[in-house]
């Protein structure tokens, strides 16, 4: 009987892998009232929504409700006041946006970036549907990017991550098949379509492919949700362009590819800290929190620190 071959978890991950992060989910949430330390708190961020509200009746007003609740227009009709009554919304529509695409298959130390996407996106959800809100994903590489209408339940968690799980399992080194905007563009297409309003979208990338077609869909995205960065980066990313010489591997083939010349050098540096910079500028202008993640680091352990919360295991 033939067996598969086991894939390192540092470079590939899987359901069994992510299910097990649900025991990891905790000591950080995504509530307005955060940590002084958190990283949603600050003048630089914009402050998270509340739950939302509903309408349940209208009554007479009665001596101590907030004047704020009356409706003046059943008041005048009626010739009494009315108050409107509200309950708080029990459940919320959160969004993962999880990058699997090529440049996310990269790591120089400890995982590659698309396996800490996941682990981010895994970590979330499993807290989500813990305090009762609703879950949902857009799940992309390259070539699509898949909607999954928000749910809460442990099931809808696990097709979430199969579903993460499979587009890693895609991932291998090599040009990517299609342009780096392009697969972005497919993103906020779907993104326009699943997310409607007064929800929480967490987008997990890199952020290269960003460019101005993308600042109108971002933009569109927080004027009726709260948007949140988690970007994943990769030491080396940063200073690639300072190397004199350096050994790419897949884990099965090695690339030797040499920085001397300094044409070369220069545009590849050029194209890296602008792909960082631009789309760090974009979350800055729409005053979206940003929550730093690296490869080596474990991905609970940064997930709890960027949002002030002590680290218990």
């Amino acid at each position: 009987m033939e067996t598969k071959p086991t894939l390192d978890p540092d470079i590939y991950t899987d359901l069994k892998a992510l299910r097990r992060l649900k025991y990891k989910a905790h000591g950080f949430d995504f509530l307005p009232a955060q940590p002084i330390n958190s990283a949603l708190t600050g003048r630089h961020v914009s402050k998270l929504r509340g739950r939302g509200l509903n309408f349940e009746e209208m009554r007479h007003y009665q001596i101590g409700d907030d004047i704020r609740t009356m409706d003046w227009k059943v008041t005048m009709r009626t010739g009494k006041p009315h108050v409107k009554i509200f309950s708080e919304e029990r459940e919320r529509n959160v969004y993962v946006l999880v990058d699997q695409r090529t440049s996310m298959f990269f790591g120089s130390t400890g995982r590659m970036k698309s396996v800490v996407a996941a682990e981010i996106a895994a970590l979330i959800a499993w807290k989500v549907v813990d305090s009762t809100d609703r879950i949902g994903a857009i799940v992309y590489n390259d070539r699509n990017a898949l909607p999954i209408s928000p749910q809460r339940s442990a099931n809808h968690v696990l097709k979430i991550l199969n579903e993460i799980a499979i587009k890693n399992h895609q991932l291998k080194a090599g040009k990517a098949e299609e342009s780096q905007s392009n697969s972005f563009a497919k993103l906020f297409h779907q993104a326009q379509r699943l997310v409607k309003h007064d929800g929480l979208v967490i987008l997990i990338t890199d952020g290269y492919g960003y460019n101005e077609r993308s600042e109108e869909q971002i933009k569109a995205l927080c004027q009726h949700n709260d948007v949140v960065l988690c970007h994943v980066t990769d030491r080396l990313e940063h200073d690639l362009a300072t190397l004199n010489k350096m050994v790419l591997s897949d884990g099965q083939l090695q690339l030797s590819i040499s920085g001397q010349e300094a044409q070369l050098r220069d545009a590849f540096a050029k194209d890296v800290n602008q792909a960082i910079d631009n789309f760090t500028a974009v979350a800055k202008k729409y005053r979206i929190p940003v929550l730093p993640f690296n490869t080596l680091d474990p991905t609970d352990v940064q997930l709890r620190k960027a949002l002030g919360a002590s680290q218990t295991n």
